[in-house]
Order: structure tokens, then C-alpha cells, then sequence
């Protein structure tokens, strides 16, 4: 299983809010050669670490491509690019944040590409979105299911299914 974290807490260029950037985001991924299998709810993040910056709009994906790891996230890193993210300070408020969580259990670690990604399983973002479409989804390096991770996280990192008003 492919699984890919997408999160927004700026409206891209063209957009009205994080959510509409985000949908947009996940519409292109079929005209970039990745299909979407499966896709979580939204859910409304704060910020992590904490920060006053605008809370996250954060899904998770399940999806298929033929493209290696590296080709896939270079492709994902480009999107992002495509939808005005500039990368500069660590953690920044950002209009598309696209991470390859996992890429059919594989485990690697080169300059650019670190899988499964080094925090998944500390992030309520990215377990409570992932245990709506792969509960059963087993960490590669922790050989723990993805509902076992979400249980163990401490309180904290407030996390909600995002309903539009």
C-alpha cells in the first residue's frame, strides 16, 4: 500500500481556504500518474509544534502508481511547488504539504527519502485520518498497526473531523 499525507493551512493561489487547495491537490494526483485508491475525511489540525499560525486542514490517501519511490516523491515535491508552496523555515504555515508515509512497507533512508516518514507515528494528523482507511495498516520499522500507534499518542495535538459550515 501507497499512503500519502496531504495538509494545507494556506489557500493556494486560486483557492478560497486550505480545504479547497487540498481537493484541488488531490484531483491532480491522477494527471501525475498516481491514482487515489482510498481517501480519509478531512480533519482540522493545530499546527505541529504548536505555533500561532492557521490550524490544518490534514487527509491521508491509499494510492497506486508505477513510479519508484524517489520518481513518486519528486513528482509529489513538484505538485506541491505547482500549488505555491516555498520551502524555507522549518514547519511553516504552507499552502500544500504532500508526504509519502509509506510505500508498500518498504524501509529507506537516502538524502531525500526517509520510509516510512520519520514522524507518522507521532502525529494524530496523520494516524487519525490513516486509521479511517488502513487500520490494519502495520508500521514497517514498529510493527505496530495503525490503530495501536493512534492509541498510544499522548493527549495533546487536538484533531477533529473537519465539518464544513
Amino acid at each position: 500500500m501507497i499512503l500519502v499525507g496531504i495538509g494545507s493551512n494556506l489557500a493556494g493561489a486560486g483557492y478560497e481556504s486550505p480545504l479547497q487547495t487540498a481537493a484541488a491537490a488531490i484531483d491532480e494526483l491522477p494527471n501525475i500518474g498516481i491514482d487515489v485508491l482510498r481517501r480519509s475525511q478531512w480533519y482540522l489540525s493545530e499546527p505541529v509544534p504548536a505555533s500561532d499560525q492557521p490550524w490544518f486542514v490534514n487527509g491521508v490517501i491509499a494510492a497506486s502508481t508505477e513510479f519508484e519511490p524517489e520518481p513518486l516523491l519528486e513528482r509529489l515535491l513538484a505538485l506541491e511547488t505547482r500549488f505555491g508552496r516555498v520551502r524555507g523555515q522549518r514547519n511553516a504555515a504552507r499552502t500544500l504539504d504532500l508526504d509519502l508515509l509509506d510505500y508498500h512497507g518498504r524501509l529507506c533512508a537516502t538524502e531525500r527519502l526517509l520510509l516510512p516518514h520519520p514522524r507518522l507515528h507521532e502525529r494524530r494528523f496523520v494516524l487519525a485520518p490513516l486509521c479511517e482507511i488502513a487500520p490494519q495498516w502495520r508500521h514497517p520499522r514498529l510493527d505496530l498497526a495503525a490503530e495501536e500507534l493512534l492509541a498510544r499518542l499522548p493527549a495533546g495535538q487536538a484533531t477533529r473531523v473537519y465539518h464544513e459550515t
